[in-house]
């Protein structure tokens, strides 16, 4: 079909050979973007929460690179068991980290445990 020189559309071709574009409705499963972003949390490594940025900062708790990467260890294992919020017990720091989201929600110092008690965690791992 021509009109005013234009041809129109022959709904037999594929525009895309057969490929799958990934859009919504094409059939294709893609990785959700929650998926998408855990793996790139997992990729980039622990987020630390305003809060426990705050209390690290205020207990004078700091963090160097074998203790992170000893963090980071403890959560990924705690991942593998299907732990969601965690408990992490170092000799000298406590971490509570949300794994889902692989966030440390808060920090504390061994000194720091007057009650000693935590509350909503469903996991400890002791580094």
């Amino acid at each position: 079909m021509n009109l005013n020189g234009v041809n129109g559309l022959d709904n037999s071709r594929s525009w895309n050979h057969g490929q799958k574009t990934g859009l919504p409705g094409d059939g294709s499963r893609g990785t959700s973007f929650g998926e998408l972003l855990r793996q790139k949390s997992t990729e980039d490594g622990l987020n630390f929460s305003k809060h426990a940025r705050r209390r690290m900062d205020e207990r004078g708790i700091s963090i160097d690179g074998r203790l992170m990467e000893q963090l980071k260890h403890a959560v990924e294992g705690a991942r593998k068991k299907g732990a969601r919020d965690v408990a992490v017990i170092g000799p000298e720091t406590i971490f509570i980290v949300n794994v889902p989201n692989n966030t440390v929600v808060t920090t504390m110092s061994q000194e720091d445990m007057r009650e000693k008690i935590f509350t909503n965690i469903d996991s400890a791992v002791f580094m």
